[in-house]
C-alpha cells in the first residue's frame, strides 16, 4: 500500500450528505418558515438548486483530492481542496482502529475506519477517518499496525507469531429482546416524535383538525385513553426495534492486548480498546433490570471526549446476569475482582437518607396541599415514594477494599458499582459536614482518568473509620 490510494467513490456521496445535513435546518427555516406568506418563486428554487450543486461539487472534489497510503511505518494521508494538507501518523502512536459499516458502506462491502491516537478527542477530532475503503484494505491496515507494534517489543531474531484471540461474549436473542424491553427508550421516542410534529404546527392545521373531533373527544374519555395507550405501545415497540437494531450481533473478543467489540445490524460498528487504557469497570443496574438480576457492564477508558463519550465509557456487556459478570470477564480483565463482598453503610445513616429525600419533595407536597385542596392531599404519596427511594439508595451504597482494588457502590436512579485499581485512581477526596461529624459519618469520592475528565464514584454517609481506612490504603507507600 505504498502507492497513494483514493477512497471508494461512495465517500463523495457521504461528503455530500454530511454537508447537506449541516444545511438542512437553515434550508427549511429559509424556504418554509422564512417564506411564510410569500410565493416560492423561481429565484428561490434556483438558489436552492445552486446550493445543492455546489455541495455536490465540493464533495466530489474533496474525494478526488483525498489519498492515503502506508509507507515507512506510517499511515500517510493527503487531502485539501485548495490547500494541500499532509498528515503522517506513526504506527506506534496509534491507540485504536475502529471499524463501522453504515448504510452507505454495507451494500458495497466497505467499512469506515477511524484511527485514534493518544491525543485524539473522539470521532469528530480523530487522527484520521477513512470514510469508505474495502474490508480487505481495512484488515491490511489493522494487521500492519499490529505487526509493527508487536515487532517493537520483540527481539529481532524472534519469529512473529499470530496474535492469539479468544471469544468472550456474544449476546443471545433472549438477552437482546430483554435488553430492548428494559432500555427505557420510550420517553426518548415520544419526545422526538412530538418535537418533530410540532415543528410544522404553522403549516398543518392542527386546530381545524382537532375542532372536528372536539365534540366526539369531549364525550369519549375511553377513546382518549385508548389512543394514549396505543401511542405508548407504538413508542415502546419503536424503542425496542431501535435498540435491537443497534445492539444486534453484539460480540466481544480479546485479540492480543486489545478488546474488540462489534455490534449493529444496519450500521455494523467495531470498537478496539487497549487493555492498558482501561481505568475502571462499572456495573450498572436500572430499576427494571435489578429485580431480575440483570445488569449492564461498562469499561471506563482513557479515550473519548465530551463530544464522544462512547469512546470513554464503552459498553462491554449490554445485558447479563450479574452473578455471571466475573466469570465472563475474568479472561480479559484478570486484574479485577468483580465478585467482592460489599460492606454496607451503618444503620444510623438511613435516617439521613430519608431526611434528604423528604427535603427534595417538600415543595412538591406543600404547594398542592395549600392551593389545590382537597385533591392536593394526593401529593402526600410523594412522601411515601421518597421514603422508598431513600431506602433503595441506602441499601445500594457500600464499599470494599481487596488487595489493590477499591470498589464503591451507590445509586442515583441507577445503581452503580465501580471497580478501580489503585494504580489507576487519580484522586480520592473525603468530605465531612458538621452534622455528619456528630454521627461519625462522611463522604468518600474516588476518580479515575477519562476522556472527558474524571469518572468514578461517590458514597455518602460512610463510617468515618472506613473512610480513614480507604485513605490510608491509598496514601501508604508500597514496601
Amino acid at each position: 500500500m505504498s502507492e497513494p490510494k483514493r477512497l471508494h467513490p461512495i465517500s463523495a456521496v457521504a461528503n455530500f450528505l454530511k454537508q447537506l445535513k449541516e444545511l438542512i435546518v437553515p434550508f427549511f427555516l429559509f424556504v418554509i418558515f422564512g417564506s411564510r406568506g410569500l410565493d416560492l418563486d423561481l429565484f428561490v428554487i434556483l438558489i436552492s438548486i445552486g446550493i445543492l450543486v455546489i455541495i455536490l461539487t465540493v464533495g466530489f472534489l474533496s474525494w478526488l483530492r483525498f489519498t492515503y497510503r502506508i509507507e515507512d511505518g506510517e499511515l500517510r494521508i493527503e487531502h485539501g481542496l485548495f490547500v494541500r494538507k499532509k498528515r503522517y501518523i506513526p504506527f506506534e502512536r496509534i491507540q485504536s482502529i475502529d471499524l463501522s459499516e453504515g448504510i452507505l458502506q454495507r451494500p458495497f462491502g466497505l467499512v469506515k475506519v477511524v484511527v485514534e491516537t493518544a491525543g485524539s478527542s473522539g470521532m469528530d477530532d480523530a487522527e484520521a477517518v477513512l470514510t469508505a475503503i474495502s474490508k480487505a484494505e481495512a484488515k491490511l491496515i489493522q494487521d500492519t499496525v499490529a505487526s509493527v507494534k508487536r515487532d517493537a517489543v520483540m527481539d529481532e531474531d524472534r519469529e512473529v507469531q499470530e496474535t492469539p484471540s479468544s471469544h468472550i461474549y456474544k449476546i443471545s436473542v433472549k438477552e437482546l429482546l430483554l435488553l430492548a424491553s428494559t432500555s427505557g427508550g420510550v420517553g426518548v421516542v415520544i419526545s422526538a416524535v412530538m418535537a418533530f410534529i410540532f415543528q410544522f404546527e404553522e403549516i398543518i392545521p392542527y386546530e381545524a383538525i382537532f375542532n372536528k373531533f372536539e365534540k366526539f373527544v369531549a364525550t369519549g374519555a375511553i377513546f382518549i385513553s385508548i389512543i394514549v395507550f396505543i401511542g405508548f405501545v407504538l413508542a415502546w415497540v419503536a424503542a425496542i426495534v431501535g435498540t435491537m437494531v443497534k445492539y444486534a450481533d453484539f460480540t466481544v473478543k480479546k485479540v492480543g492486548n486489545d478488546i474488540i467489540i462489534t455490534r449493529g445490524l444496519l450500521e455494523k460498528r467495531q470498537f478496539t480498546i487497549p487493555v492498558n487504557r482501561i481505568q475502571a469497570v462499572r456495573i450498572s443496574e436500572n430499576l427494571l433490570r435489578q429485580p431480575l438480576g440483570y445488569a449492564t457492564v461498562y469499561l471506563e477508558s482513557a479515550g473519548g471526549s465530551i463530544s464522544n463519550q462512547e469512546g470513554s465509557k464503552v459498553m462491554i456487556l449490554p445485558f447479563i446476569k450479574k452473578n455471571k459478570v466475573s466469570e465472563i470477564l475474568q479472561a480479559c480483565l484478570a486484574d479485577y475482582k468483580l465478585d467482592v463482598p460489599i460492606a454496607p453503610l451503618p444503620k444510623r445513616a438511613f435516617k439521613r437518607y430519608v431526611i434528604r429525600g423528604w427535603l427534595g419533595v417538600l415543595l412538591f407536597v406543600a404547594v398542592p396541599i395549600v392551593f389545590f385542596r382537597p385533591w392536593g392531599y394526593l401529593s402526600l404519596v410523594l412522601i411515601l415514594a421518597s421514603f422508598l427511594f431513600s431506602w433503595l439508595n441506602f441499601k445500594a451504597a457500600g464499599w470494599s477494599l481487596h488487595d489493590n482494588q477499591l470498589t464503591l457502590s451507590y445509586r442515583h436512579l441507577i445503581k452503580n458499582t465501580v471497580f478501580m485499581r489503585k494504580t489507576k485512581i487519580q484522586s480520592i477526596s473525603m468530605q465531612e459536614s458538621y452534622f455528619q461529624k456528630k454521627k461519625d459519618l462522611g463522604n468518600i469520592e474516588a476518580g479515575v482518568a477519562s476522556g472527558f475528565g474524571l469518572a468514578g464514584g461517590k458514597v455518602v454517609d460512610l463510617e468515618s473509620k472506613d473512610i480513614q481506612s480507604i485513605y490510608e490504603w491509598y496514601s501508604r507507600e508500597e514496601k
